[in-house]
């Protein structure tokens, strides 16, 4: 899969998602890195969309494009990495979705795809008061089973969140996601369960603007696993 139908998939994604605009709710937001601290070739740029297609049918896709050098504020030489993500709860009213990931990345054999079950603690009715009273969303996403050229049975666990602070400024947010892989086929030096996170501190500072810093944790590098990108983010909502 070449970085050209990586560019036809997010704009695909995106008229379908400018379509559905006065049917359902949605975001689209673009975040961009000049700064990154001690990785240049981490992601710079960064694009998420999310769609809700009905009560029960949801859609969220990120792209991530790296490079081996920088030049200015985008990398030179780009890859990709990029997740589509559909989700069907299970009943109405209910706290879990099944879920269906599809991996696109650079490279060959490494394309892989999850079907899973999340749990969307927030909407649980016996802890819905607390993490609204923390103003906490926060899910649980078993990746049970995974396709892809590996022959272990590899699974993941992948967390999500978001956090306001209304006592402080409504402008202000943190998100971000912890993803664990267990059962990877992986070389003898690399953790047997390696971690890939990222935590997000976003302001409002003009209409659709924020400033961002995130901090990153990818431990399927063996040097600089810890990496702190700051930058900008344009985010609109319908």
């Amino acid at each position: 899969m070449t970085s050209t139908t990586v560019t036809r998939i997010s704009l695909y994604t995106t008229l379908l998602c400018t379509s559905l605009l006065s049917k359902a709710d949605g975001f689209f937001d673009l975040n961009l890195y000049p700064y990154l601290s001690d990785v240049d070739s981490d992601s710079a740029l960064t694009l998420n969309i999310a769609q809700k297609f009905s009560t029960r049918l949801s859609y969220f896709s990120l792209t991530n494009l790296y490079g081996e050098d920088r030049s200015g504020y985008l990398p030179g030489s780009l890859s990709y990495y990029s997740e589509q993500n559909l989700r069907w709860q299970i009943t109405e009213g209910s706290p879990f979705d099944l879920t269906a990931q599809f991996n696109f990345r650079s490279g060959s054999k490494n394309n892989r795809h999850r079907l899973g079950i999340r749990w969307r603690l927030n909407d649980s009715e016996s802890m819905s008061n607390f993490f609204k009273s923390i103003h906490l969303s926060y899910s649980i996403n078993l990746h049970a089973v995974q396709f892809d050229h590996e022959d272990p049975d590899v699974w993941q666990i992948e967390h999500a969140f978001m956090m306001k602070f209304p006592s402080i400024s409504k402008r202000l947010y943190l998100s971000g996601f912890i993803d664990h892989t267990f059962n990877q086929d992986l070389p003898e030096h690399m953790p047997k369960s390696p971690i890939v996170a990222e935590a997000q501190l976003g302001y409002n500072f003009a209409d659709n603007w924020y400033a961002v810093a995130e901090y990153r944790l990818n431990q399927y590098r063996r040097q600089d696993v810890n990496n702190v990108g700051i930058g900008v983010q344009y985010k609109f909502n319908w």
